[in-house]
């Protein structure tokens, strides 16, 4: 029986050590999967360079962050079926931070209870079929509970980017109530 004990205390103890190696708190490794420029693995928001679309603010996973056109008073008009796609970034009790010189970052409470990261008052969201260093979802248009939104990934300085011309994937934004690669929303 103490055999049985000791093995636990052990394996608790290196799931615990390797937990905490982890966590992403250190430098990068260099891998495909690392934030390019990156300042701090521990702000909440950063910047990150797209090709064919500049200085955009990214996700500490290094997803781009976009913010609708219906919600730039600061009101939370995106919730139920419209986060299935447009994702909140959120924090729990900590203040949000960023590299200096990047716009004024904020907490607005959502209907759910949860706080949203602000940019400038803005909210921002990740696009669920974006991954790090690919944005997809600049200019796409879709309605959910009866409001039309227009999306717009949002550049160091805090600015949106057009959605006139072709988004960072080189192809034509969605309109209407759809998008592309497999992107629907009607609801």
């Amino acid at each position: 029986m103490k055999r049985l004990v000791t093995f636990g205390a052990a394996c608790a103890g290196a799931l615990t050590l390797a937990a905490c190696g982890s966590s992403g708190g250190g430098t990068s490794s260099g891998t495909a999967a690392a934030p390019a420029a990156q300042p701090s693995s521990h702000a909440t928001v950063a910047v990150r360079q797209l090709s064919g679309v500049g200085r955009v603010l990214v996700n500490q996973a290094g997803d781009a962050l976009y913010t609708p056109n219906l919600e730039a008073s600061g009101k939370i008009l995106c919730a139920t079926g419209c986060t299935s796609f447009w994702k909140p970034l959120t924090v729990t009790g900590a203040k949000p931070t960023t590299p200096a010189g990047v716009g004024t970052l904020g907490v607005i409470n959502r209907p759910d209870g949860s706080r949203q990261v602000t940019i400038d008052g803005k909210p921002l969201y990740t696009f669920s079929q974006d991954s790090p260093g690919k944005a997809t979802g600049n200019g796409f248009a879709d309605q959910f509970g009866g409001h039309h939104f227009m999306w717009h990934l949002v550049t160091a300085s805090g600015t949106t980017v057009s959605a006139g011309g072709a988004n960072s994937a080189g192809t034509t934004p969605a309109s209407g109530s759809g998008g592309g690669g497999g992107y629907s929303a009607g609801y």
